[in-house]
């Protein structure tokens, strides 16, 4: 129900008409190295879907970082998943969303964030940012509905790939990884 309400009181802030399904979540967790002693941030968990993926795949709650747009699915997400750092904020404006951790290296990102409803250059920008936060090689982990990346790769300061497509999913999505190739500063 907080989905559809969301939907229709900050449409900007909600991607697609369903919430994510587990199919796909499954498929975005993927990534996610529970044995790295690095943190993992998610950016956009809504309902919580990939966040309980993530924690699936044997993450420590308190490993996962993320930061939530919509004060109804922050505390949403607070309520759901006790010891997951849950910051109600703005991706696009990372670090003053992370504050004092905004200097953290994370082991990788994974954001269920509705890319194509910002501008591109926005887009560019903050793949760029969270690539700046992860080493080099490791992935943030994106979906789209469409046929294309929802950032094109940028040469000498990132590439992207399509990672998977979900037809399990309302609608069907593809899913990108981007990557910073190692010695780009």
């Amino acid at each position: 129900m907080r989905f559809f309400r969301t939907l229709i009181d900050e449409p900007r802030a909600v991607g697609a008409l369903l919430p994510t399904g587990p199919a796909m979540a499954t498929k975005m967790a993927s990534v996610v190295r529970p044995e790295n002693p690095a943190s993992v941030l998610e950016l956009g968990p809504g309902t919580g879907v990939i966040t309980k993926a993530v924690l699936a795949r044997g993450l420590a709650p308190a490993k996962l970082v993320c930061i939530e747009f919509s004060p109804e699915f922050a505390g949403m997400m607070r309520a759901r998943y006790a010891g997951v750092k849950v910051i109600e904020g703005d991706a696009f404006d990372l670090d003053a969303a992370l504050g004092e951790r905004r200097g953290e290296t994370f082991d990788c990102v994974v954001s269920g964030l509705p890319l194509l409803n910002f501008p591109a250059a926005s887009r560019i920008r903050l793949i760029a940012d969270l690539l700046d936060r992860i080493p080099a090689g490791r992935p943030v982990i994106q979906f789209s509905y469409g046929p294309k990346p929802p950032v094109p790769a940028q040469p000498g300061r990132f590439t992207v790939a399509r990672h998977a497509v979900v037809l399990r999913n309302v609608p069907p999505a593809q899913i990108w990884i981007y990557r910073k190739p190692a010695g780009i500063a």
